[in-house]
Order: C-alpha cells, then sequence, then structure tokens
C-alpha cells in the first residue's frame, strides 16, 4: 500500500496556508492596496508612540527639504566652478554655495538619526501595544469560541503571523515615507532646475524600479507555495527539539521516523528556495544590464542637452547627482511598497480577529449570588461545526449543600454539562438558572466568582509553586499565607511542596535555570490545592484523582467531603466507588440524562449504573 503523500490537500490547507492567487498580478496590487494597508499601521504608530510617530514625520519631511536644498546648493557649486576664471578664483567663489551644501547635508544626517532613533522606540511599542490587544481579545471571547475551527484558524493566523507582520509593516512604512520624500525631492529639484530633466529621471530609474518590483513578485508568489512546508519543518523541529516529546519518541524508537518526516518536507521546500533564488538573481542581473543601459542612455541624453546649450553643464552635473540620488530611493520604495502590501494581508487577519473577538457594549447585568439551587430545564448544546448534539433534553436541579455525580462513559457529556452549570457555556436550547434566574442574564464575572473547577488536566503554569496555587484566585489577601498553606495541607500539596529545592518558590518548569519538574500526580495536587484556594460556593470537580496514588486520592476525597458540608459540589469521576455516598447520582449516556438516583437506588434499579458498578468491581476483584 502506497503511503499518501504529506502534502496532500488535508496538509495544504490549514490555517496558515494562504492564497497563491495573492502573488499575481502584483503591480496593479500594490497600487490599489497601498491606501487601505498602511492607514491601520499608522493607528496602531500612533496610539503605541504617538511622540515618536510625531517626531519622525517632522524629522523626515525636514530631511527630504533638506537634500532639495542641497541640490539646489550643489547646482550652485558647479556652477561657479564651471564659471570662467582662475582656478583659485572659482573655489573661493564657490565657497558660499559649498558651505550651504555641506549644511544641507549635516541637517539632513542629523534629521536621519534622529528619525533611526525615534524609530527605535516604535516598533518595540507596536510589539507590545498589539500583542497586549491580541491577548486581551482571546482571553475576552466565549470559551465555546475555541471549539470553533474558524474562529481557531483566524486566532492563530493573527498570533502566529499578524503579530510579526506588524512590526515589520511599521518598519516598511518608516521606510515607505522616507523614500517618497527622498523621490520628491530629487524631482522637485530637477523640475525647478529645468523641466527637461524630469523625463531624464524617468529614464534612469524604471529599470532599477522593474527589477525590484519584480524581484519581491517573485519572492511573494514563492512564499504563497512554500508556506505550508516551512510550517511543517517547523512542526518537526519542535519534536525534534523540545523536551516534552522526547521520551516517547525515544520509547517508540521513532527517530529515524522523525527524520524521514524532516526529509520529505525539507527537500521540496530547499528546491523551491533554490528556484526562487535562481530567478531573482537572473531579474537582478536583467534589471543591472537595464539599468546600465538606461544610465548610459541618460547620460547621452544629458550630453545632447548640454551640447544644445539647452541645460547648462552645472545643471547637468547636479541632475547626475539627484538621478542617483532618486534611483537608491525608488528601489527602497518599491521594496517597502511590495513588503508592506504583502504583510497587510496579515495585518487584515490580525484586526479582523480583534473584530471577531470585540463584544458589544455589555448592559448592566444582575449580579449573581452565591447559588442555592441550580435548575437545568430541556438543556441541548451542539459545538461549532457540529451536527451532533452533545446534551440532548436534560432537565435536573442540584441543591444547596448537594454533592452530585455525573458518571457515564467518555464523551456522554459529563463535562459539556459541568461546564453549562458553572456558566463557561451558554445551552443552544434550554434554560440554566440559578435560584431561578437564568444565568445568561447575569454578570459573567459575578457567575465566574461564585465557582471553583478542578480539571482533570490543569495548567502546568511555569511559575513558582506559590503562583500555581495562588492563581485559583490571584486577587486575593493572604498576607500570612494560611489559606494558601491551609489548601496545601488538604490536597496534600504541601508534601510535593516540601521536597522541592526553594519550597514555594520553586520555579516548576524545566526549560528555565534552577527549574523543576513535577509528576502528574504531583501536579494534579497543585491544582486541587489551587481550587480550594479558590473557596467558592459551586465546586466543580471532572476527575480530579484521576493521575493519584491511592494515599492521595483518599486525602482529596476526605477534603472534599470536608468541603461539601457548606457547597455545592458536581463530581465527575468514572470511578463509581468514589460516588457511593453522593447526594445524587447523574448517569449520562450519549448526551443524555438516562438515570438519576442514589447509589442504592441505581444498583436496586440494575440498569447502566449497575451494569458499570459491577464491572469496575469484578476488575478490581480481579486485580
Amino acid at each position: 500500500m502506497t503511503e499518501p503523500d504529506p502534502r496532500d490537500d488535508a496538509l495544504n490547507t490549514p490555517h496558515w496556508q494562504i492564497d497563491e492567487a495573492a502573488g499575481k498580478d502584483v503591480p496593479r496590487r500594490v497600487v490599489r492596496s497601498l491606501p487601505r494597508v498602511t492607514w491601520p499601521v499608522i493607528r496602531m504608530i500612533w496610539d503605541a508612540a504617538p511622540r515618536s510617530a510625531t517626531a519622525i514625520a517632522i524629522m523626515q519631511v525636514a530631511s527630504g527639504l533638506a537634500a532639495a536644498f542641497g541640490l539646489f546648493a550643489t547646482a550652485g557649486v558647479l556652477t561657479e566652478l564651471f564659471a570662467a576664471g582662475p582656478t583659485a578664483d572659482r573655489v573661493v567663489a564657490a565657497l558660499p554655495s559649498l558651505l550651504l551644501v555641506g549644511g544641507a547635508y549635516a541637517l539632513r544626517g542629523a534629521m536621519d538619526i534622529g528619525v533611526a532613533l525615534a524609530h527605535a522606540r516604535i516598533t518595540p511599542a507596536v510589539r507590545r501595544l498589539a500583542e497586549e490587544r491580541l491577548y486581551q481579545a482571546s482571553l475576552s471571547v466565549e470559551l465555546a469560541a475555541f471549539d470553533d475551527a474558524r474562529f481557531y484558524d483566524r486566532m492563530h493566523r493573527a498570533r502566529d503571523r499578524g503579530l510579526f507582520y506588524i512590526e515589520r509593516s511599521a518598519d516598511n512604512l518608516v521606510e515607505l515615507i522616507g523614500s517618497v520624500l527622498g523621490i520628491v525631492a530629487a524631482a522637485s529639484s530637477l523640475g525647478v532646475l529645468h523641466p527637461i530633466l524630469l523625463p531624464v529621471l524617468l529614464l534612469a530609474v524604471v529599470p532599477d524600479a522593474w527589477a525590484v518590483q519584480r524581484s519581491a513578485m517573485l519572492a511573494y508568489a514563492s512564499m504563497a507555495r512554500a508556506v505550508t512546508l516551512d510550517r511543517r519543518v517547523q512542526m518537526v523541529a519542535e519534536l525534534a527539539t523540545e523536551r516534552e516529546p522526547a521520551a516517547e519518541i525515544r520509547a517508540c524508537q521513532a527517530e529515524p521516523f522523525v527524520l524521514q518526516e524532516y526529509e520529505v518536507v525539507a527537500d521540496p521546500l530547499r528546491d523551491e528556495d533554490i528556484r526562487r533564488g535562481v530567478a531573482q538573481a537572473r531579474v537582478r542581473g536583467i534589471g543591472r544590464t537595464l539599468a546600465g543601459v538606461g544610465l548610459a542612455v541618460t547620460y547621452v541624453v544629458l550630453g545632447l542637452l548640454v551640447h544644445a546649450e539647452w541645460v547648462p553643464l552645472a545643471i547637468a552635473g547636479t541632475a547626475v547627482i539627484a538621478i542617483r540620488a532618486a534611483t537608491t530611493a525608488l528601489n527602497r520604495l518599491v521594496l517597502a511598497a511590495n513588503q508592506l502590501v504583502e504583510q497587510g494581508m496579515y495585518v487584515a487577519d490580525y484586526l479582523a480577529f480583534l473584530d471577531s473577538a470585540r463584544r458589544p457594549p455589555v448592559q448592566v447585568r444582575v449580579i449573581a449570588p452565591p447559588p442555592g439551587q441550580v435548575q437545568l430545564e430541556h438543556v441541548g448544546f451542539i459545538y461549532p461545526e457540529s451536527t451532533r448534539p452533545a446534551l440532548r433534553d436534560v432537565s435536573l436541579t442540584i441543591d444547596r449543600g448537594q454533592t452530585v455525580a455525573l458518571v457515564g462513559e467518555n464523551g456522554s457529556g459529563k463535562t459539556t454539562l459541568a461546564k453549562l452549570v458553572a456558566g463557561l457555556y451558554a445551552p443552544t436550547s434550554g434554560l440554566v438558572s440559578w435560584d431561578g434566574q437564568d444565568i445568561s442574564e447575569m454578570d459573567r464575572a459575578s457567575v465566574a466568582d461564585r465557582v471553583m473547577m478542578v480539571l482533570q488536566d490543569p495548567i502546568r503554569w511555569p511559575h513558582t509553586a506559590r503562583a500555581n496555587v495562588r492563581a485559583g484566585r490571584h486577587d486575593r489577601a493572604d498576607p500570612d499565607s494560611s489559606a494558601l498553606l491551609g489548601a496545601a495541607i488538604q490536597a496534600g500539596a504541601d508534601e510535593v511542596v516540601d521536597r522541592l529545592d526553594a519550597g514555594w518558590n520553586t520555579l516548576l518548569s524545566k526549560q528555565f535555570r534552577g527549574g523543576q519538574e513535577l509528576s502528574g500526580g504531583q501536579w494534579q495536587r497543585l491544582a486541587v490545592a489551587r481550587g480550594l484556594f479558590r473557596d467558592a460556593p459551586l465546586l466543580i470537580w471532572d476527575e480530579p484523582t484521576a493521575p493519584l496514588d491511592a494515599k492521595a486520592e483518599f486525602a482529596v476525597y476526605e477534603s472534599l467531603r470536608a468541603l461539601a458540608e457548606d457547597r455545592t459540589v458536581v463530581l465527575i469521576t468514572h470511578r463509581l466507588a468514589s460516588v457511593r455516598h453522593a447526594d445524587r447520582i447523574f448517569l449520562l449516556h450519549e448526551g443524555e440524562l438516562a438515570e438519576q438516583g442514589t447509589h442504592d437506588e441505581l444498583m436496586e434499579l440494575g440498569g447502566r449504573y449497575a451494569e458499570l458498578h459491577d464491572l469496575q468491581a469484578r476488575m478490581y476483584a480481579n486485580a
């Protein structure tokens, strides 16, 4: 059986793939798209660093004026040097104009240095602001958005490409403005000195402009073809060099497989890079040849104009200097404009993500009280882009102070139901209410404040042990750490911390110097302590003891029983022996509430719960 080509449609159209058609018709696209691309970047620069942006604008205009004045002064110098009279007299006569030339270019140099200094402040400021806005948008969206592939794609395009290209766009915009002013300075100087010199300027710079533009077009078309392969190389690089997959790769003896995957994508990527490089070298060679021919024709035309006495020799000499300056500026302009338009697509992705994540103005809502009775009435839920309901017509009631258990097979909807109870998801049908009040009409922050969740796969914060627990309620006042220590003792996390080199101040990440790594069970103890430190009236525990050993599991359930005295507890577990003492057990099957009752009632019923319980009992007995 032949293995499928790894560059098939499934791998060639992920979120980082771009449209190859974007590389076509670049000249018209540049002109058409440039204003639309530049304004968002200008607004971002202004929001990030208004003073530096103002300074750059003023100094670039001053630099352009200095360049234009310098060309006029150069014409004066050449006029004096070419005038009749002894050589010494010519130099003395040209001294005032020479001083003006020197002053003009000194001013221009000072302005360019000032632009560079201000520019050095802008790029980091733009990056800082862009990152903050992206993270604010990502953190503010509803949880269900992360189950929507389209939203996830937009977010990753904005994060992986948009942030990077906003920085580059800011750099190119500054370069673009400086280049435009440089060309305007040269063209206006020539136009004032003699109008016929403007066509001569075009004759000299057009070949260079074509070569730069064509080279940029080839680069972008190549990127459109190679971006997927490049991304896959990065993915293989992470497998080969990161800590997390290292153990399993070696255990499976998958090292040759990883190298083979690298070869599969790296070889065509290398070939594409070679094709692009050869094509660009060819274009640059043709461009330089045409530029040389154009420059030679320019000098011939200037010579003919001088011979015909249409243009004085001094003005012709100034034109040569202006043409060289304009050629350099035009090359910079074309390159910056092409890059700005290319990068503008990614900037547009970034802005589109911010717009999609932006919420309408929040109306004043009811502040959620500590939940008394939690009620679900005919609740259904369907994940985005899914046709199969995760929950169907679920109705149940949880009273204050009860400990209820959600049990069932994998995929039965237990975790989804718990997130609906916590207000993390909004039902697609039916009603979730606290004390008869629809929680969708309550203030989100106040709803979240009443809930604490301990998940089966908790976050492993790359921070200190103290921060890992305090993250449960980071703004909670605990000056003597009594609440922190109490939560740790209840969860058995104090034993974990006692074994750490620096105790509570130990950095829990091997990616940083001095950091330590924990086992899965140790991480889970910290997660339980984090939930206990949060100290909320509604506890939702989603398989909180799955990675724990028997001793730690017993300690956690003892803590849970103590906490349940004055709190409402929703416990999700596969270990049915752990829910014998729950006030009520709800068994879910394929998204529906199949059975409910106490342990004894469900065992007497002899249904699915009793079957699962007996299977587990026989398994442990055989073990």
